[in-house]
Order: structure tokens, then sequence, then C-alpha cells
């Protein structure tokens, strides 16, 4: 081979080299793009007080602050709140379908009921509006987390116990998780609650987000 042609061949075997390196850059910052425009996928929390942050500043409630988190553990998801001071499971269903519809979500938190449980309405309306939010959402591709509450007991045994056994009748029903009893961690704490003794002060939210995070975040995985 005379030297000529030995340079043609380097040449053009450098010239290849370049290309693959150029074709692998530009694969590699597109995908980056990509993954960039990908829309984060939403959790929506459809929920009353407990959830609006009731008489403490909106950053300091529990779904703020698991928001934060959800940024930390799991990137590429985001929060969105539409929770409801003095909702009722009625109010939840009837608004259902526009949220879902708004923020498409992939996963849906219901806290709702307790508003329900203070008004002393009939469990099974209560049972028919959590059944119809549920299925609206799983109608929507969405997980489902039923976040149960207790009633105090002066409401009397049957209802206290029949209230509480709905969450978990909806959820077996329709096969979605449930965190049984939203505040647990601090139901017996009066210092854990405001003067109504109803809503959490900002110092237990921590407690709260704790309580719900290993079911929310088993929804995200």
């Amino acid at each position: 081979m005379n030297r000529d042609y030995m340079r043609q061949r380097t040449g053009i075997a450098r010239m290849f080299g370049q290309l693959a390196v150029t074709l692998a850059v530009g694969l590699a910052v597109v995908g980056a793009t990509s993954a960039r425009a990908a829309p984060p996928r939403t959790v929506l929390v459809m929920g009353d007080s407990l959830s609006a942050a009731y008489g403490i500043a909106p950053e300091e409630g529990w779904v703020a602050l698991t928001a934060a988190r959800v940024a930390q553990e799991a990137p590429g998801w985001r929060v969105v709140n539409a929770s409801v001071s003095g909702e009722t499971t009625a109010g939840g269903a009837a608004r259902i379908e526009g949220e879902l519809k708004r923020n498409q979500p992939e996963v849906v938190v219901i806290e709702l009921g307790g508003n329900d449980g203070l008004r002393g309405l009939p469990l099974k309306q209560t049972r028919a509006n959590l059944e119809k939010m549920v299925s609206a959402a799983k109608a929507a591709g969405a997980r489902v987390l039923i976040v149960g509450m207790r009633m105090p007991p002066n409401l009397g045994k049957a209802y206290t116990e029949g209230f509480a056994a709905n969450f978990r009748t909806v959820a077996e029903a329709q096969k979605v998780s449930l965190l049984p009893f939203f505040l647990e961690p601090i139901a017996t704490d009066r210092a854990a609650f405001q003067p109504d003794n109803i809503h959490p002060v900002a110092a237990a939210q921590p407690k709260l987000r704790d309580h719900v995070w290993p079911a929310l975040a088993a929804l995200l995985k």
C-alpha cells in the first residue's frame, strides 16, 4: 500500500469516528431534553380542613410537607392539594370529576368523611360518596389511597363503629389502599390540637406526613 492510500484510509476512519461521536452526543442531548420535557406525574389530594391546613400557614400543613418530601424522594412527581375546609364526601363526589380532568393524576388521596361524621350524616350516604370518588379515580386510570377517620365515642357505638368500617369496606370492595386512621399518631395528645380540639397544630403536621408517607410512597413506584 502506498502512503497516499494509507493517508486516505486514515482520514476516512477519522471522519467516521468523529461522526459517531457527534451522533452519540446528539442522542444524549435529545434524551436529556426529552427527560426534562416530560411532564411530572401528579398526586391529587382530595381532603377537608385537615388537609387544607386550617388554622396554620399552608406551607406548614402535612400536604405541603409531603410535597416537599416527594420532590426529594420521588423526582418526577408533584402534589396538587385540592382540599377544601368543611368539605363532606358529597362535596368531594361532586368535585372529583373536574379535578381529575384538570390535573390528570396518577395517584389520588381521598381524605374525606370527617365532616360527615361530625354532622351525623347517614353512614350509607357517606359510603356511597366514597365509592363514587374511588370509582371515578380508577376509571381515570389513577391509583387510590383512602385516608380514614374515626369519630369520638359520644356519637354512639353503632355509629362510630359503622363510620370507621365504611373506609375499610370501600377499600376492600374497590381493591385500593387504605390508611385506617389519619390522626392515629396524635389522637391522644391534646397538645397536638388547636383550641377547637379538631385541627392539628403546625408542630403535629410532620407526624401526619410521616404517618401517610409509607402508604403513599408505595403508590409512587
